[in-house]
């Protein structure tokens, strides 16, 4: 069997078998469930509540701020305590809602399909565009407005990202096994807007049992089939996977409809199918909550406004003290440094480490091995780029292409003189976002 890849990529330990055996289980949270209202990328949602309002476990608690927005619901029922700010996994301070959860789990009446036939693509998108579905692999765009490409008609490929290339990380391993019929009912709901697609479930080999159950489950399906990758890091990455699949690359002024592509997470297609075809809003996810420093690693059935902390202690809390706490993965995840923010829509794990590795080594000076411009998947010579960006050279980081760089982490990997190359380019592409932004 020939596994599709793409150039560059690194092999960090992946740790998955800290809890990639471990089935997924719910978690019933505490009393009180924090909702920020940034949960995706774009404008924020905006409130439809007040304080004292009795709500019920999917009602909508806001609206969307924007064309490019979601709304956001209740995952519990019980009543509003407070609107105020808090601090999200990535350090920010954000709106937020504040529900004392009642523990009744009292929930609205939902309004399933009856079927995927009768379903207009108007309605299709529209059901998608009210559960307040996002990208939960970690980016958060909102999935209507990706299902929603100016020509529709050119998109070819829709590919399923279940590469699940990040380490540590089993959520999306998980739900491929216990939940397929999930995956390819809600990849039948996408293609049903995309007349001349093909759907692509996307797996590395890493993880055949994954690959033989789908493979088995979808052989009837014309318009289905399964893609094996070979396991490489960031084998999931948008740009990567779709050079890997449909042979075509993009940049970083293109989207993937540009290369007639639609790229959906394993967790992101579940969601469609639980808006689509059961009428469902995004109410949880699986958390994988992992590390060495953990004592009992799994992967969690989530409420969305769930503290962390509650979760840590569901997983049998710290068996060793945390050096390091990642919100997501340690390539491209967020460090943290307090337990107590809430489980968002993009939340996909709780990284506790008993070893800070990064800090503890020094950065030297480069020695021009090239190690980093081989690992780059988007061809770049990232330890130029990273010196340009330490000198506030902003026109030869944009000359040499600085924007292409997908922050991956791959060529701080594969420093072996330790340097943050990731970070210093990362804060380069802001300084120039948001230089591009002011007026002229």
């Amino acid at each position: 069997m020939a596994f599709l890849t793409f150039r560059g990529g690194v092999h960090p330990y992946d740790g998955k078998e800290l809890s990639k055996e471990k089935p997924v289980r719910e978690y019933f949270p505490g009393k009180e469930m924090v909702y920020p209202l940034s949960q995706h990328i774009g404008a924020p949602a905006q409130s439809v509540v007040k304080k004292g309002d009795y709500v019920l476990a999917g009602q909508k608690i806001a609206e969307m701020g924007g064309f490019v927005s979601a709304p956001i619901h209740s995952s519990v029922s019980g009543v509003v305590k407070e609107l105020k700010k808090v601090r999200n996994n990535v350090g920010a301070m954000v709106d937020a809602i504040v529900i004392e959860n009642d523990e009744k789990y009292e929930t609205v009446e939902f309004t399933p399909a009856e079927s995927l036939k009768e379903l207009t693509k108007e309605e299709i998108i529209g059901r998608i565009k009210d559960a307040g579905v996002v990208g939960m692999g970690g980016a958060g765009f909102p999935t209507h407005v990706k299902l929603s490409p100016k020509e529709p008609d050119k998109i070819e490929y829709v590919l399923v990202n279940g590469a699940e290339c990040e380490p540590y990380l089993t959520s999306d391993y998980r739900r491929m096994l216990e939940q397929p019929d999930w995956i390819i009912g809600g990849l039948k709901c996408i293609l049903k807007l995309f007349d001349h697609a093909k759907g692509y479930i996307c797996i590395e080999d890493n993880k055949p049992d994954c690959i033989e159950k789908l493979t088995e489950l979808v052989k009837d399906e014309p318009r289905i089939e399964v893609a094996p990758l070979k396991t490489k890091y960031p084998q999931g990455a948008e740009r990567c996977l779709i050079a890997a699949v449909s042979g075509r690359e993009i940049n970083s002024s293109m989207l993937p409809a540009d290369a007639g592509c639609v790229v959906d997470n394993i967790d992101t297609v579940c969601a469609v199918y639980r808006a689509v075809m059961k009428g469902e809003p995004v109410m949880d996810r699986i958390v994988t909550v992992t590390g060495d420093a953990v004592a009992e690693p799994g992967n969690f059935k989530v409420r969305l406004g769930t503290s962390f902390a509650e979760l840590l202690e569901e997983a049998g809390g710290l068996k060793t003290p945390a050096k390091k706490i990642i919100s997501g993965g340690p390539m491209m995840g967020f460090a943290m440094f307090d337990y107590h923010v809430p489980v968002v829509k993009t939340s996909s794990a709780l990284l506790c480490m008993s070893e800070d590795e990064v800090s503890e080594n020094e950065p030297t000076a480069c020695i021009n091995c090239g190690r980093c411009v081989s690992a780059c998947p988007a061809r770049l010579v990232p330890s130029r780029l990273a010196t340009y960006s330490e000198h506030g050279r902003e026109d030869l980081f944009v000359k040499y292409n600085g924007m292409e760089c997908v922050e991956c982490g791959c060529c701080s990997f594969a420093c072996p003189a330790k340097r943050p190359l990731t970070q210093s380019m990362r804060s380069m592409r802001k300084m120039v976002l948001a230089n591009r932004r002011k007026p002229k």
